[in-house]
């Protein structure tokens, strides 16, 4: 907390993307036979799967399990998460009539979410629980394509060409996440975290004009709750400057940028959150260490720091590996 607010720290705080879930073989027993909208959507389960990582890594923070489609299954859009493919939608958006599938979420539409949020905050203690959800564009990917896309032709295409339908989808999608963050702070989350996986996609006078908007608003009606707000994107190195004007408390780098670039290109005022590459942690211990302890001395050039790999776990990363990468950064930064 203390990072993301660009205030002095002890030492450098580490936690992972996707800590929580498959690299875990206690979350796979776990998740045995469960479907992943189901498990996502029963608050023992949530509290479960997300105090796992807990208990084996000396993070600085957990994060909430959950998917960012479920505030769309929650409103009635039909939906699954089919195993090695990701989210696929039976009837697409592709017009106005399909605007109407989105309704706003309400509280109850998600009363798990509470009590798992709830539940976590009492088991958690002093150690923050990081809320999250989806952004408009990776949202509206999914909904339009109808799954996931490589080139995301049909979502472009209808932001190039149907500049008010995508607006109108766009705002109603921002109205969604705000609501979904909304109810996860109300029930004790410490920080939110605004995912955009596929925004790398676009160009920044499109982001500039298409997305920035709806970003910026969903960070503008949080602010007032006073929690860190971050932002990531995988492939955003050229828009971090964009990301860093949508208003968020901390941007988030994946690796493809040093972070000591990505101070130069995000505006001041703002912690950058990153960025070891996952796969580094398929290498040598000995590169591990050398990478990770390169990515904390770029860290130090900004004005917060909070060191993460630059996207999620994989899934077959050795959970032995990040106890020991934990271990490293706190201690490496301790000295520093």
């Amino acid at each position: 907390m203390l990072a993301c607010r660009r205030r002095p720290v002890p030492r450098t705080p580490v936690w992972f993307m996707r800590q929580a879930g498959r690299a875990l073989p206690e979350y796979l027993r776990l998740r045995e036979g469960v479907p992943m909208l189901e498990a996502c959507a029963r608050a023992d389960m949530i509290v479960e799967i997300t105090m796992q990582p807990m208990r084996r890594y000396a993070v600085d923070a957990a994060i909430f399990f959950s998917d960012i489609v479920v505030p769309l299954k929650a409103i009635g859009i039909d939906l699954d998460i089919k195993p090695g493919v990701g989210p696929v939608i039976a009837d697409p958006i592709r017009d106005a009539a399909g605007l109407e599938a989105l309704r706003p979420l309400e509280p109850g539409d998600v009363p798990y979410v509470t009590e798992a949020v709830q539940g976590l905050v009492g088991e958690l203690g002093a150690t923050p629980l990081i809320g999250f959800a989806g952004a408009p564009f990776t949202l509206a990917s999914y909904l339009i394509e109808g799954g996931p896309s490589k080139n995301q032709e049909r979502t472009k295409a209808m932001m190039y060409g149907e500049p008010e339908l995508w607006d109108r989808l766009m705002g109603r999608l921002a109205d969604i996440t705000i609501a979904f963050l909304k109810v996860q702070i109300a029930a004790g989350a410490s920080a939110i975290q605004v995912f955009d996986s596929w925004v790398g996609s676009v160009a920044p006078e499109d982001y500039r004009a298409s997305v920035l908007p709806h970003t910026r608003r969903i960070f503008a009606e949080i602010e007032a709750l006073g929690v860190p707000r971050i932002h990531f994107g995988v492939g955003t190195g050229e828009l971090l400057g964009l990301m860093g004007e949508a208003g968020a408390d901390v941007v988030g780098v994946d690796w493809r940028v040093p972070l000591d670039e990505a101070v130069r290109r995000v505006e001041p005022g703002k912690a950058l959150q990153g960025n070891l590459d996952p796969a580094v942690l398929f290498a040598p211990w000995e590169t591990v260490e050398r990478r990770a302890l390169d990515v904390l001395a770029r860290g130090r050039t900004a004005e917060g720091h909070v060191f993460n790999l630059g996207h999620g776990v994989l899934p077959s990363t050795d959970p032995d590996v990040l106890a020991r990468l934990v271990d490293l950064v706190h201690e490496a930064s301790s000295e520093h």
